[in-house]
């Protein structure tokens, strides 16, 4: 998250909002989608390049999920991982290719460079997770797993739940936001004394924006992993 007075805010209803969260959300959003767009305009029974692509895309991200949750309840949850995936992935990559900046305001980043963001995906699985056990089990024999093996066990699955909530949302935030800021720093050192640090700047950039790359799409891939943990261990109580 950094320094608050870095990044762009806007008044509405007498709350304060985050713009570089909104405008940075939202043209994450509008890569998916046309993303996806270009690659299922043309669906044939015999796929091209851009089907194969989708269709491998699908595959994977359900091959995610069959690695944790059984097989014949992998589908109520296929749609999810796939656009969890794509999301935190074009999301962790966008502030690395473009960052928006107006008066020292961030106005485009990372979206997940910002806790808040990363938090609420991480919030966002684990109510689904619970929506999951509920739904298979009912409410009493899905919450009866919080005493097992006794009554007392309940203050640490609470604090178990509360900690799955806490590291599954900052191990991808702690990622991007440290990438982030390393481009920032090298990128001030490029320019701070004219073309003998341009020259060892430049290439070090290239280099560590290659590297987070990587490691933004491997935080996407974590993500949807333990989503899918989660969820397993919530629809497989007494299984």
């Amino acid at each position: 998250m950094g320094d608050p007075s870095s990044v762009a805010t806007f008044q509405f209803g007498g709350l304060t909002f985050n713009a570089a969260n909104i405008y940075s959300g939202l043209i994450a959003v509008v890569l998916v989608f046309l993303f996806v767009f270009a690659l299922s305009r043309h669906i044939t029974m015999k796929p091209g390049k851009g089907q194969n692509i989708l269709e491998w895309l699908i595959d994977f991200t359900n091959g995610i999920l069959k690695g944790s949750i059984p097989g014949n309840e992998t589908g109520a949850f296929g749609l999810y991982g796939f656009t969890l995936f794509l999301f935190l992935f074009i999301s962790n990559q966008l502030g690395l290719f473009l960052q928006i900046a107006v008066g020292g305001k961030d106005f485009v980043r990372s979206p997940t460079s910002d806790p808040i963001v990363t938090m609420t995906f991480s919030l966002a699985t684990l109510m689904i997770a619970q929506f999951a056990g509920v739904t298979k089990y009912g409410w009493k024999k899905h919450f009866s797993g919080y005493l097992q093996p006794f009554v007392f066990w309940l203050p640490i699955s609470i604090f178990e739940e509360f900690t799955n909530f806490l590291t599954l949302g900052l191990r991808i935030f702690g990622v991007i936001f440290s990438g982030e800021m390393l481009l920032k720093i090298i990128g001030g050192l490029a320019f701070s004394h004219g073309i003998a640090t341009m020259i060892v700047a430049i290439p070090l950039e290239l280099v560590w924006q290659g590297f987070s790359a990587f490691l933004g799409a491997i935080q996407a891939y974590v993500f949807v992993t333990l989503s899918a943990v989660y969820i397993s261990k919530k629809t497989e109580i007494g299984d």
